[in-house]
């Protein structure tokens, strides 16, 4: 009978145990590669300090609208934002809401160099172009008075692969250079004029490291692990600004005024002394419509979680957290998920 007892007392504590445990509500979710770092330590604190646990595939901002789309998944995760074209194959309306901000860097290979190289929009465009091709061209010396730039000519590194960080680094050539917005254009993929490809934020990177003269473009995240100098660049104010979280939380603020008009509102070259020109949010994806009461409850709860509390995560992982002004836009929007 005690053996019995003791038996039974082991199995209820186990079956209260596990009923502890258990997460109150599965979601599952894909898409933008670029914000995982966060996504994946946002999921995990999630889950200890809420109890439902999120299952984030990271598969790109593509696969991310097509898996909503196909609604294989709860919610989608995208660097770029869904355009009138695709929002009208949706099977319902669907809400794109900023999670974080980002910036894409403009790194050099000139270990010569001491201080951090000047550029602006319109010789940055030049380079890509294939119109600048040396360092000491008088487009980046009037750039950098006073300092000597080499006679090397400039490597320039790009994207071999379609991505996110590729969208927002030709919609800031296309914002400020006519003839690159003519001549190439923007998108996650484009036909570059000059250029060396690599695959991936390791692969801009390998370019930019095995080649003396080289400059590409990476994200503030991974400039800041592989220790690359980044050109400060030159903002609509008129300003030089170099990157880092803080300037990339004053161009989103900078946009406010157009978010109010459409949440997909561009935030490169925005206004504002202080705004890093090349920066972008990276988006959650989700329908207005659920379909299902408990998982709209869920979302809901942990897209609020992520705008307020989740922000505090961003800085040390180099993302920009929203403005105040961008958090209560994200309120309303997710206000209207059911």
């Amino acid at each position: 009978m005690k053996v019995l007892i003791r038996w039974s007392l082991a199995l209820f504590t186990i079956t209260v145990l596990a009923g502890c445990a258990a997460p109150r509500n599965s979601l599952t979710a894909a898409g933008a590669t670029f914000p995982y770092p966060l996504y994946a330590q946002w999921f995990d604190v999630y889950q200890t300090e809420n109890g439902a646990a999120i299952n984030y595939q990271p598969l790109g901002s593509g696969a991310g609208v097509q898996q909503v789309q196909s609604r294989t998944m709860d919610f989608g995760a995208s660097d770029t934002p869904v355009n009138d074209r695709q929002l009208q194959s949706m099977p319902r309306k669907l809400l794109q809401i900023p999670a974080v901000a980002g910036a894409v860097v403009i790194a050099y290979n000139l270990p010569r160099l001491k201080k951090p190289l000047k550029l602006d929009g319109a010789t940055l465009a030049d380079i890509y172009l294939g119109k600048v091709t040396k360092w000491n061209d008088p487009k980046i010396t009037a750039l950098n008075p006073g300092v000597a730039l080499p006679n090397l000519g400039i490597v320039v590194a790009h994207r071999s692969d379609g991505s996110g960080t590729s969208f927002i680094f030709t919609s800031y050539l296309s914002a400020v250079s006519p003839q690159w917005k003519e001549k190439v254009g923007t998108g996650k993929s484009v036909s570059w004029p000059v250029g060396i490809g690599g695959k991936g934020n390791s692969g801009v990177a390998g370019v930019i490291k095995q080649s003396p003269g080289a400059l590409g473009y990476v994200e503030l995240a991974y400039a800041k692990q592989n220790k690359f100098p980044c050109a400060a660049m030159r903002n609509k104010a008129g300003k030089f600004v170099l990157p880092d979280v803080e300037a990339t939380t004053a161009a989103a603020a900078g946009a406010a005024a157009e978010l109010k008009k459409d949440i997909r509102a561009s935030i490169v070259n925005a206004p504002g002394e202080r705004a890093y020109p090349i920066a972008s949010f990276t988006y959650l994806l989700v329908y207005e419509d659920v379909g299902n009461a408990k998982k709209a409850s869920e979302i809901k709860d942990f897209l609020k979680w992520a705008i307020t509390d989740g922000q505090k995560m961003a800085k040390p992982l180099e993302y920009a957290p929203l403005p105040e002004s961008v958090v209560k836009l994200d309120e309303e929007l997710i206000e209207r998920i059911h």
